[in-house]
């Protein structure tokens, strides 16, 4: 199963892999409300978009209109564009590529590594090999700090080791936890700021669904959408619930969000109350039925609610709608902490703030103020 950019942007942000700031976009309409300097990218499956025109940077809102348009509905290599990723600029230092994919003769997984970035890594391959360099490793001990080291010192990143290895330990997850046949960043820039992903290609093996099965329904129903399969929204039926033995509530928008912050909580000396996630497309409706669920079907007094947002397709200002509806109703009854990131990030962490609803841009601090709410701290 290949993956959309945002797809591939949306697994790496929840696995600490800094990414651009980023809107899904659709619709003409959705166009008219964003603001340049942006770079437009056509969302499509096959690559070299770049040199067939799908991807235009635009510095005024003219042109982001005008090219947004131009781009939604047209044909790029043979495939429908219908939906753009709205991206901010970044200032780029220096591009490079990395990769962790199966090398079909050697049977082990490889990590490919090269300084030219941004171009195609089949055509640096045969080109110019020396600029390429290539590392197995065994699948079950995983990357050591020598193939980090190793890696740092080709790429001349050495004063970068320690963002450099954060972002392929986080590429290692991704690639084991996933059973992924490819995990590729190209190209991986160098900012002022850090390392940055501006690109994403994820294959998954579609031979492992049967053990990816969430993961699998989540993305191809953003896939169905995007595709103009006529998927529906998930409906409030649908929500996972599973109780648990600790006293702090824990709402997840995907299964692979709900157990990183289950762990989280745990880290921090914390116990979760319940297993709760709306997995795949959801809406404010979705989101009030969480709330309810989780207050209503606990089985001890939950002493704080922890809230995990990372939205890819799901768009943050609906999220944060049907929490600030369920707080209007209901009220809230122990102190809530909510972590949104994504698509209209910006405008859903407004409207929480000015409901007087507390939000976090830090997981980690997310997690640690609920656990220690639930210890009375």
């Amino acid at each position: 199963m290949k993956l959309y950019e945002f797809q591939g942007k949306e697994l790496f942000a929840r696995c600490g892999i800094s990414v651009p700031k980023r809107r899904l976009v659709r619709s003409f309409e959705d166009l008219e409300t964003l603001d340049a300097p942006l770079v437009l990218k056509s969302q499509v499956l096959s690559g070299g978009r770049g040199k067939a025109g799908g991807v235009v940077v635009c510095d005024d809102n003219a042109s982001l209109v005008q090219e947004g348009k131009r781009l939604i509905g047209s044909s790029l290599k043979g495939e429908r564009v219908l939906a753009l990723l709205a991206e901010e600029k970044v200032d780029i230092l220096q591009e490079y590529y990395l990769s962790f994919v199966i090398d079909g003769e050697l049977k082990k997984p490889l990590i490919i590594a090269s300084a030219a970035g941004g171009m195609e890594i089949e055509k640096v391959a045969e080109e110019e090999p020396e600029k390429i360099l290539k590392l197995s490793f065994d699948p079950l001990a995983g990357p050591s700090d020598y193939h980090f080291r190793r890696i740092a010192d080709f790429l001349s990143l050495r004063n970068e080791l320690k963002d450099l290895r954060k972002v392929l330990r986080a590429m290692y997850a991704l690639f084991n936890q996933y059973d992924a046949s490819l995990i590729e960043i190209n190209p991986l820039v160098k900012t002022s700021a850090g390392l940055i992903a501006l690109d994403s290609k994820i294959n998954l093996d579609d031979d492992a669904e049967f053990r990816q099965k969430e993961i699998f329904q989540e993305f191809q129903e953003q896939q169905n959408v995007i595709q103009q399969n006529n998927a529906k929204a998930k409906d409030e039926g649908t929500i996972t619930y599973v109780p648990l033995d600790g006293n702090i509530g824990m709402i997840s928008d995907g299964a692979g969000t709900g157990m990183l912050s289950l762990d989280l909580i745990r880290d921090f000396g914390g116990e979760a109350a319940d297993f709760c996630e709306m997995g795949g497309l959801t809406s404010p409706d979705v989101m009030y039925q969480a709330m309810e669920t989780v207050f209503n079907r606990a089985t001890k007094e939950l002493k704080s609610l922890l809230v995990i947002l990372i939205g890819g397709f799901n768009r943050m200002d609906e999220m944060a709608e049907g929490i600030i509806r369920y707080k209007n109703d209901h009220g809230l009854s122990v102190p809530l902490f909510v972590r949104l990131c994504g698509t209209m990030e910006t405008e859903g962490k407004k409207m929480m703030i000015d409901s007087g609803l507390p939000v976090f841009d830090d997981l980690e601090e997310a997690v640690e103020k609920a656990v220690m709410a639930a210890e009375g701290e």
